[in-house]
């Protein structure tokens, strides 16, 4: 079973036309867009988790065969 892990992330959106595009500011290539503001801000969430999922894949594969350690840290800012 996946372990939840809730995080907060500063969400950017700017009108751009009749849409408005989102981007989280700590996540390089986190975006998305929307007819609206919540539109685009539950795309936006969908697209962060999609992106941790993805990293934390692409982690996984490139150390599979190494000893390590994996520990959860807590920053604040």
């Amino acid at each position: 079973m996946k372990q939840k892990i809730a995080n907060t992330y500063t969400a950017v959106f700017v009108k751009d036309g009749d849409m408005y595009a989102a981007y989280a500011e700590e996540l390089p290539g986190a975006n998305s867009q929307g007819k609206t503001i919540d539109e685009a801000r539950e795309n936006l969430k969908e697209a962060i988790s999609l992106i941790i999922e993805a990293n934390k894949e692409l982690s996984r594969k490139s150390v599979s065969r190494r000893k390590l350690l994996r520990e959860k840290i807590l920053v604040s800012l």
